[in-house]
């Protein structure tokens, strides 16, 4: 138990982004804390903070600076004081932290499956030839490709509702959306069809909500260490161990996923060309305190298979 708890007078600043998903993500956060300390809205405030990645929405994000551009704005409000904890998405997350930064506080981690999403088809296979998919996911985008190189892929910028509306507004004919944002907004209405893993290996790090702080702050990581979720903190070990080895960025199409049974942890992990044209990827399974290193020796395996030029088309 922390030596003091917020107080209206003294309030605890969450940061977050702007947009429906992310805000409640921050309220998750929030009704989290407050259910564990017994505490009331007022001693946690939510301060949402703009961020270049959501002002700019007619170009793919790895032209514009990828994943940073959702933490960047935030991460410096961090630094600066502005805020006491930021809130983030953890599939939006680079695997470093700006010094003075720790990132090592998760919530229990929601599906992590995607959802396919048309009014044509209940899945990919079903969709007939020649219509368009909309993506901003390199990931997403070379997995469709790899399937189904008959279908058109577009650019398909936004936040979860801009993406829907972009949709109904004959944009395209389908669309990917994670099942942890649908849940978490409570989109009961909208016609997803979630996909198993085996067919569509997520992002690394999907559905898992991270919590930043400041490095030095030990009030705040005492108060955080009571809403942490130790399962979550395992998977991730593993996922972004991977992602790290293999130095992936917003321009690599990358998929991994690690589970946990027992006191065995199961690692799956590939790479794409970025056109569909291949697929490289593996599996790994050991202890789970080696967590860490399954991912990497993964991403070894598959960096050992793959040429220089894979990534070039």
């Amino acid at each position: 138990m922390p030596s003091s708890l917020p107080s209206s007078d003294r309030p605890l600043r969450i940061g977050t982004r702007g947009s429906p998903l992310a805000l409640a993500q921050a309220h998750e956060c929030r009704h989290r804390l407050m259910d564990t300390f017994s505490l009331s809205e007022d001693t946690l405030q939510i301060i949402i903070i703009k961020v270049t990645g959501d002002l700019i929405h007619n170009r793919p994000l790895r032209e514009i600076g990828g994943k940073g551009l959702f933490t960047r704005e935030i991460e410096e409000a961090l630094l600066s004081n502005t805020i006491d904890i930021a809130v983030h998405s953890m599939k939006d997350m680079p695997t470093e932290q700006p010094p003075g930064l720790t990132l090592d506080v998760y919530l229990p981690r929601e599906d992590v499956r995607d959802a396919f999403i048309s009014k044509h088809a209940s899945n990919l296979a079903d969709l007939p030839s020649g219509l368009t998919v909309g993506t901003s996911s390199l990931r997403r985008r070379a997995q469709v490709l790899h399937r189904r190189s008959d279908l058109n892929v577009v650019e398909f910028r936004g936040n979860l509702q801009t993406r829907l509306k972009k949709l109904s507004d004959g944009v395209a004919d389908c669309t990917f959306l994670a099942v942890a944002g649908i849940n978490r907004l409570a989109l009961t209405k909208v016609p997803a069809y979630p996909i198993d893993p085996d067919i569509m290996l997520p992002a690394v790090a999907q559905g898992a909500i991270g919590i930043e702080r400041r490095s030095h702050d030990s009030y705040v990581a005492d108060l955080l260490m009571a809403i942490h979720d130790p399962r979550t903190a395992q998977q991730l070990v593993a996922e972004r161990s991977f992602l790290a080895t293999l130095d992936g960025s917003c321009e690599t199409p990358i998929a991994g996923l690690a589970e946990i049974k027992g006191s065995n942890l199961s690692m799956r992990g590939e790479v794409l060309r970025p056109d569909g044209s291949e697929v490289i990827g593996d599996r790994l399974s050991g202890p789970i305190e080696d967590g860490k290193e399954i991912g990497r020796e993964l991403a070894q395996s598959i960096l050992a298979k793959i040429g220089s030029d894979f990534f070039s088309d």
